[in-house]
């Protein structure tokens, strides 16, 4: 049987706190879906197609390294359905703090209601990625900050692309 895993956000911009999440959910199953969520209330700073792009240049060497598959999808609906459509048996959740962890138990307990044959697995922070969050990233690039210790190089480069032009 393969095992395959459902990892979610909002990935505006991915972080090194979303990558670490995702190497370690690599090591777990055959294949990660990395579902990137489209909420119609949210103006995200980057596009669909951006967020894809930057999601396959951070995972691309992490699921090598694993030796996994990866793909990308994105979805509109709850987290639970759409991980199962991608025929996952398990979502990972990233925790960084005690906020998250209820939060988190929470939406475990509700999805395992819905849909019992997925499951939720909880993958703390490294210490030194577990205060970032996309929503501080983002506003410290629209500001001018330095956000190299928060993204990837390219990343970063791609905020400040889209600083300048704003």
């Amino acid at each position: 049987m393969t095992r395959i895993g459902f990892y979610s956000g909002s990935f505006d911009p991915i972080t090194l706190g979303h990558v670490d999440v995702i190497a370690r959910a690599l090591a777990l199953v055959d294949k990660l879906v990395i579902g990137i969520g489209i909420h119609p209330g949210k103006t995200p700073l980057f596009s669909i197609s951006e967020r894809v792009e930057m999601l396959k240049t951070e995972v691309r060497p992490l699921a090598k390294k694993a030796g996994a598959q990866f793909a990308i999808a994105t979805f509109d609906k709850l987290v639970v359905t759409a991980a199962e459509e991608a025929g996952a048996n398990v979502i990972f959740r990233g925790l960084r703090d005690g906020t998250d962890l209820d939060y988190e138990m929470q939406m475990a307990g509700m999805n395992g209601t819905m849909k019992p044959a997925v499951g939720t697995v909880f993958l703390p922070a490294s210490p030194e990625v577990r205060f970032i969050t996309a929503t501080l990233v983002r506003q410290i690039a629209m500001m001018g900050g330095d956000v190299s210790g928060f993204v990837s190089p390219s990343v970063a480069k791609r905020l400040k692309a889209k600083a300048a032009a704003s």
